[in-house]
């Protein structure tokens, strides 16, 4: 295998993928450096214009290209073949989830090995077949002339709303094999055109409305602007977690992400319409499907698959969310202010409702909440692992005033919080980070520790240490008569373990200290970890989000 990269205007396959993903403007790529990825490894580090982050693993890698994807429009791994790529298959699994625009690059064995089973090194059976489960779409490169056209279309096609992530397969030969220079510069996606017949029609039954209601999640995170737009009229606003922060919480007409709260409930079930607007009404935020929702519901969304996919609706208007959205607005304010019923005052009193019983169950984690948004700056961006704390105060009680402040796993998937962390400074270099982890999840993968700490990232992994699966032990004692099995872990002694990492480290055992502790870990530049001891806090009252009677 020739290690030429250039000879007689022509370069390597690899040259011409990165220089590709330079004209796309990727900033960095994640992963973990093999053999059978050296020639692609080798040309960004030759070219030196993308930024190389190498994790510790390929979970970690892709999670962490998820999270800068969600920032960027484009996420990029770099994953070895075989077990190298199925690492990665959590990671994006997650990704196909959330939507993430994301190319992931996995190396092959050498094109005369390929699916002959014959033992050669890193060699799986049909990986394609292994990546289509947790891919929006796959491409094997078999020619190297075919290399930057199948890139490019991958790319288009992870970032074609709905995005998500997309795999590619080069084997090493192909790699390194020299192709005549091409022509290479990137090439945008077009918006598709929404339909204005169901958008006017729409705009119609909006304006005759009285109780009117938008449900946003994380397909409308564009659309900032037309959502404060429609509140300003007088449409009642409620956020998915993943749209937290799309309406400001400080608006006068966010409901924030209190959808399982009663009065809340109420509201939606008495609502006379309700649109939704780029969610999918996960389970987890509608009680399993089983939230009463009012019967006068219409869906927006860019994917003509998610109509009627968990609730019936009664009319469905296919386009970008921002698109829609801002066409309804233009035709609204022409004609003033909605006749709402829902009172500004009406929303306040929810909000205090549900804020105060969150509060009390919270006890002492809500002072903790009060203090992370008290020296958190109002653009810090929280990464919350699944664990109690980030799906309590974290998702609820936290206030966000921008979206892409509350990146989490919409897959509930434990043990993605510290890499995404990771990822989302990597692409906010200007603002600060806050990973809120339980120990159980950073134990996952916590040699990623390590990558912030080489990298010099500016972020506090806040640890909520337990000692087990806090989560799991809510659940068994509100299900299975309080039988407490396999949820205790053994851990170590975080504070010493972020030394050895070479990062400062607080314990924090004292609510009255959260602040101060928190204050001095946030002013610090670069990474940093306060562990909290959640004994000597108290105990935080939590059996997962509310759901259908399963056991």
């Amino acid at each position: 295998m020739s290690t030429d990269t250039k000879v007689d205007n022509k370069i390597t396959v690899a040259d011409a993928i990165v220089e590709l993903l330079e004209a796309y403007g990727v900033g960095a790529v994640y992963g973990v450096i093999s053999i059978h990825n050296l020639p692609v490894a080798d040309a960004i580090g030759r070219r030196d214009s993308i930024r190389f982050v190498p994790a510790r693993g390929e979970a970690g890698s892709a999670a962490m290209a998820d999270a800068h994807g969600r920032f960027s429009g484009l996420g990029v791994v770099l994953t070895s073949t075989g077990a190298g790529a199925g690492n990665a298959a959590g990671a994006l699994m997650e990704a196909l989830n959330a939507g993430t625009p994301l190319l992931h690059i996995t190396g092959q064995v050498e094109r005369d090995y390929l699916d002959r089973d014959a033992g050669f090194i890193h060699e799986t059976r049909d990986q394609p077949s292994l990546l289509r489960g947790c891919s929006k779409a796959v491409y094997r490169i078999l020619h190297p002339e075919q290399a930057v056209a199948i890139t490019q279309r991958a790319i288009q096609e992870a970032m074609r709303l709905p995005a998500g992530p997309v795999s590619i397969e080069i084997p090493v030969d192909v790699q390194a094999a020299l192709i005549a220079r091409p022509n290479i510069s990137a090439r945008r996606t077009t918006s598709l055109a929404f339909d204005v017949t169901a958008a006017h029609a729409l705009s119609e039954r909006l304006r005759a409305s009285r109780r009117p209601m938008l449900w946003v999640g994380g397909g409308a995170i564009a659309a900032v602007d037309t959502v404060r737009r429609l509140a300003d009229l007088g449409v009642t606003v409620l956020s998915s977690t993943h749209g937290r922060g799309i309406l400001a919480d400080s608006h006068p007409r966010s409901l924030r992400a209190f959808h399982n709260d009663a009065g809340v409930a109420a509201l939606l079930e008495r609502s006379d319409l309700l649109i939704v607007a780029g969610s999918r009404l996960r389970s987890n935020e509608t009680a399993t499907y089983s939230l009463p929702l009012t019967p006068h519901r219409v869906q927006i969304d860019i994917d003509p698959a998610a109509c009627n996919r968990n609730y019936a609706m009664e009319a469905f208007v296919q386009g970008d969310c921002a698109q829609v959205l801002g066409y309804l607005a233009d035709r609204l304010e022409a004609a003033g202010p909605l006749q709402s019923e829902i009172g500004v005052d009406d929303v306040a009193k929810l909000v205090a409702t549900a804020e105060s019983a969150l509060r009390k169950q919270l006890g002492p984690y809500a002072t903790l909440s009060d203090a992370v948004r008290s020296v958190l700056p109002e653009d810090g961006i929280v990464v919350r692992d699944i664990t109690m704390s980030g799906s309590t105060w974290g998702s609820r009680l936290l206030g966000f005033e921008h979206p892409l402040c509350n990146i989490h796993s919409l897959a509930g998937a434990i043990g993605l919080g510290l890499p995404k962390a990771i990822g989302s400074a990597v692409a906010n270099p200007n603002r600060k980070v806050l990973a809120l982890l339980g120990d159980g999840g950073l134990m996952l993968g916590v040699g990623e520790l390590a990558t912030a700490v080489q990298e010099q990232l500016d972020v506090v992994f806040l640890v909520m240490n337990d000692g087990g699966y806090g989560v799991m032990r809510g659940i068994q004692r509100k299900y299975f008569g309080d039988r407490q099995f396999y949820n205790e872990l053994h851990t170590p002694n975080f504070h010493m373990l972020a030394e050895a990492m070479g990062m400062p480290a607080w314990r924090l055992d004292n609510v009255e200290a959260c602040e101060e502790i928190l204050g001095q870990a946030v002013q610090h530049a670069g990474p940093a970890l306060v562990e909290v001891d959640m004994a000597a806090l108290g105990p935080l009252n939590f059996a997962g989000p509310p759901q259908k009677r399963l056991y």
